[in-house]
């Protein structure tokens, strides 16, 4: 799974990353120790340009009630998301870019569980693959989101089961396409998507508070 994760760089870094040819983005800000339920930034295509904005991580299907349900969908397994009814059309048209430059995960271990910064090995931003939707009741319209998750990769394998999905810069654009395909079609894209090229050391449980947001996250443990 994926439960938090950083995003360091600064507004021009995404900007020039992902190609966005927008003036800037509206209450652009760095993180630490990104958390759900908190606003995360995501690229999706209009049909005419890509758009980065924020979204709420923890998916609101459009037809739910109740809008808590979110905090209960900041995942959704790949392997099925194009069979179950809260993810089946968003594979279909509303898939996004969601914004990093690392994750954290906890590897267990016999003194309890040890936190982990994981970055792509060249230390560059990446982009999760994401599902999006727009719920709206009684005047208010919110837009989230969730990451989808895959098996674990031989990399990660040691330290959790599952992994959030990594595309590959060369896939991101493909994976955003405005065009509305089969779930299947984009269920099979998935399964061909793997990055093994990563980087994992020890942080402190500082990071497991998700109040705490500053260096102290992802500093080295000794």
């Amino acid at each position: 799974m994926c439960g938090r994760y950083t995003l360091l760089a600064d507004e021009l870094e995404v900007l020039r990353a992902f190609d966005l040819e927008q003036d800037g983005i509206d209450n652009f800000g760095q993180s630490y120790n990104i958390a759900p339920g908190q606003n995360v930034l995501a690229i999706i295509h209009d049909g005419n340009n890509k758009r980065a904005g924020y979204m709420r991580w923890g998916l609101v299907p459009s037809w739910a009630k109740d809008e808590k349900i979110g905090y209960k969908m900041i995942n959704a397994r790949s392997e099925t998301a194009h069979e179950k009814p809260s993810f089946k059309k968003l594979m279909a048209q509303k898939r996004c870019l969601i914004i990093a430059d690392s994750f954290f995960e906890w590897q267990k271990n016999d003194a309890g569980k040890q936190p982990k910064r994981i970055q792509l090995a060249d230390r560059k931003l990446f982009a999760f693959a994401g599902l999006w939707d727009k719920w709206g009741q009684e005047d208010k319209d919110l837009f989230t989101c969730t990451i989808l998750t895959k098996e674990a990769n031989p990399f990660m394998q040691d330290i959790h089961h599952r992994m959030p999905i990594i595309l590959p810069k060369e896939k991101e654009a493909e994976w955003i396409e405005p065009q509305k395909e089969k779930p299947d079609t984009m269920h099979a894209f998935l399964q061909n998507i793997d990055i093994d090229d990563l980087h994992a050391y020890n942080v402190s449980s500082y990071v497991n508070a998700a109040k705490n947001n500053d260096a102290t996250c992802i500093a080295p443990l000794a």
